[in-house]
C-alpha cells in the first residue's frame, strides 16, 4: 500500500458524491455544529457506515481533540479510510455488518457521545433499520446524540418530489456531459487500481451494484428513533430531497 495517493482517492470520492449532493459540505457543517452544541468539542464519535471516513475527516479537522471509531463492511472504502488515517491514534476502524445483530460487539467502546452517519442507511430496509436504531439507543450515552443525513422522501408530496427530481437530474446530466465522474465511473477506476482492485471486487460480491433499501420520510425516522428510546428528535437541516435528523438520548 506504500505510495498510494490516499488523499487523491479521498478527494475523488468527495467530488463523485458532490455530483449527487452539491450541498454535501453544508450538511456536514450543521452536523458538527450540533455535535459541538450538545456534547462539546472533544467527543467520542462512532462514524457509522463510515465509507472513506468523510465524517471523521471533517470531525478531526474541526475538533482535534475528538476521537472516532469508523465502522463499515465495504473493503474498498475501508482501505481508503485506513490508508488515509494510518498512524492517527485518534481513529479506529472496525469491519462489521450493520445487519448482523452482534455487530456492536466489535466496537472498542460501549458508549459514544455521538453516532454520526450520512448517505448510507438508505442501503437498509425499514425493518433492519428499525432494529439498528434500537441498538444505537444503547450505544449513545445519556445526553448524547445520533444524527443521520440521508435521502428521506415524503410520499405525501408527489408533485414536489417529481419536480425536484427532474431539476436535480437535469443538473446532473449537464455536469456528466462536462466530464464529472458518477458512481459507476468511480468504481470502474477503483477496479483498475493495483491496490484497490481486489477489495473493489470483494465489495461488489458483498453489495452488488447498489442499495435496494428504503428512503422513508424524516417523520418516519423521527418516530422510529423516539420509539427506540431517544427523548428528542427532529430535522435540523433539509434540502429538497434530503434531511439531517438529530436525536438526543
Amino acid at each position: 500500500m506504500t505510495g498510494t495517493d490516499w488523499a487523491g482517492w479521498q478527494q475523488s470520492w468527495d467530488r463523485q458524491q458532490e455530483w449527487y449532493m452539491p450541498d454535501r459540505e453544508e450538511r456536514f457543517r450543521v452536523m458538527l455544529d450540533m455535535v459541538e452544541a450538545l456534547v462539546g468539542p472533544e467527543p467520542r464519535v462512532l462514524d457509522l457506515a463510515c465509507g472513506t471516513g468523510s465524517i471523521t475527516s471533517r470531525l478531526l479537522q474541526r475538533f482535534p481533540g475528538a476521537t472516532s471509531t469508523g465502522v463499515d463492511l465495504d473493503p474498498a472504502l475501508l482501505a481508503i479510510a485506513e490508508g488515509s488515517f494510518a498512524g492517527d491514534e485518534r481513529v479506529t476502524f472496525v469491519t462489521a455488518d450493520l445487519k448482523d445483530p452482534a455487530w456492536a460487539a466489535s466496537l472498542p467502546h460501549g458508549t459514544y457521545d455521538a453516532v454520526l452517519t450520512a448517505t448510507a442507511l438508505h442501503w437498509l430496509h425499514s425493518g433492519p433499520l428499525t432494529a439498528l436504531y434500537g441498538q444505537l439507543a444503547g450505544l449513545v450515552r445519556d445526553g448524547g446524540v445520533f444524527m443521520n443525513a440521508d435521502h428521506m422522501i415524503d410520499e405525501e408530496t408527489p408533485r414536489i418530489n417529481a419536480a425536484e427530481r427532474a431539476q436535480r437530474h437535469a443538473r446532473m446530466d449537464r455536469e456528466k456531459a462536462a466530464g464529472v465522474l458518477d458512481w459507476a465511473d468511480w468504481w470502474a477506476l477503483a477496479a483498475k487500481d493495483p491496490v484497490l482492485a481486489d477489495p473493489t471486487a470483494r465489495r461488489f460480491e458483498i453489495y452488488g451494484e447498489h442499495a435496494d433499501g428504503d428512503t422513508p420520510s424524516a417523520r418516519w425516522h423521527a418516530d422510529t428513533l423516539r420509539g427506540a428510546g431517544f427523548a428528542e428528535v427532529r430535522p435540523v437541516w433539509a434540502s429538497p430531497s434530503d434531511s439531517l435528523v438529530l436525536a438526543v438520548k
